[in-house]
């Protein structure tokens, strides 16, 4: 345990005895620079409100919660809670309630401090859910979700037989595949209701599906007239967008503006990412390092972060498809890395690594970035994560 989480647990401990004051504070580190934050926070159940807000603020990078911060939350479970300094003030009304609804509060009031004191104006993501895979077995995987602070996981779903795959569809809804009735099918599952329906019946193997921004058409690879192809579904239309007969598509990922699509093939007998024009139908291969290259995800920045393996391991790169393969830089150190997907503040990802989930830094350690850190630690084999944004 660090000095700084000493003393950030003392002044907790001290502010709930009503003695002293816990505090962010934000100071600067490399290009990246981060406030310090102190927390004061009374009444019954803020010790959780405390040490949840200070794990969604140091979660975005922006912020350090220490005693003696800068920024000064302080206030009242059950009255408002406001944050104070570096000549800004963010106040939010704080209910009483239970642990849950207490945790809630915190994260709102940590994305609200993200958007309103961050270096640059930085999106909070506290809020922002993220839907994962619990695999039990080959044959049974079951969805689930959390917040990025790793708090409040949920089963999503109880069927005993393989989901997997999941794609955030909207704010209450994810596609997935499911193996209910034998084959692949594609379904919607409401993360609110439970409500259920079959969003896609299709011959043969079908990667996940990825929706369009707008919202408007569907991208996916099937295999219904041979080998899986890409296709893109728009008003009960299919067009496809590749021909590459002896080679398999996948894990299609939309480009911000919805012009254009990368994806995974195999052509070259190794796994690289492409893009394709929508319109046009002209690909371009995008990489070649590396013995493959899958699991693209393009964020709304524009940038593409992808798992490339090396030596045999695997490694989380980012890189902005304009500029090119040139352009993509290591975020993570070699190992097991899986599946990375950006959050909707343009620097953060979530992705798997050893049979759990990591939220991951985009900045490089020498410029303020942090080190991954784990969303939970429990038993079990949790996946392909995917993050609301």
């Amino acid at each position: 345990m660090t000095n700084k989480t000493l003393v950030f647990a003392c002044a907790v401990a001290a502010a709930i005895a009503g003695n002293c004051a816990t505090i962010v504070d934000v100071t600067g580190v490399g290009l990246h620079k981060k406030k310090t934050v102190s927390i004061s926070v009374t009444g019954a159940g803020s010790d959780t409100y405390a040490k949840t807000l200070r794990r969604n603020l140091e979660l975005t990078g922006c912020f350090q919660v220490e005693n003696g911060g800068a920024i000064k939350v302080t206030g009242a479970i059950g009255g408002t809670v406001t944050a104070s300094g570096a000549g800004r003030s963010v106040g939010a009304p704080t209910p009483a309630g239970d642990d849950k609804s207490i945790r809630m509060a915190a994260r709102r009031m940590s994305d609200a401090m993200c958007a309103a004191m961050s270096e640059d104006g930085q999106k909070g993501f506290a809020c922002d859910r993220i839907v994962f895979v619990s695999r039990k077995s080959p044959q049974s995987s079951e969805l689930c979700m959390c917040y990025p602070d790793g708090q409040d996981v949920r089963q999503l779903t109880s069927d005993g037989k393989a989901a997997v795959g999941p794609r955030w569809k909207d704010a209450k809804t994810v596609y997935y595949i499911g193996y209910l009735n034998g084959g692949q099918q594609i379904f919607e599952h409401n993360v609110e209701t439970g409500e259920r329906k079959l969003a896609f019946n299709l011959k043969g193997i079908s990667s996940p599906a990825a929706i369009s921004p707008d919202g408007t058409k569907v991208a996916i690879a099937a295999s219904f007239q041979g080998n899986p192809e890409l296709y893109v579904l728009s008003g009960g239309r299919y067009t496809r967008l590749t021909n590459t007969r002896t080679a398999s598509e996948g894990q299609p990922t939309w480009s911000p503006d919805g012009t254009q699509i990368a994806y995974v093939s195999d052509e070259t007998r190794h796994p690289q990412i492409y893009v394709v024009d929508v319109a046009t139908k002209a690909k371009r291969r995008l990489t070649s390092k590396g013995s493959q290259n899958v699991d693209p995800d393009w964020g709304a920045d524009g940038r593409i972060t992808y798992i490339t393996k090396r030596g045999g391991l695997a490694q989380i790169a980012v890189m902005d498809p304009k500029a090119g393969e040139q352009s993509a830089k290591l975020v993570t150190s070699p190992g097991s890395w899986e599946h990375p997907v950006w959050s909707r503040d343009g620097r953060h990802l979530v992705a798997g690594r050893d049979k759990a989930l990591f939220v991951v830094d985009s900045v490089e350690k020498e410029d303020g970035g942090d080190e991954p850190r784990q969303l939970f630690r429990a038993a079990g084999n949790w996946i392909t994560p995917t993050w609301i944004r």
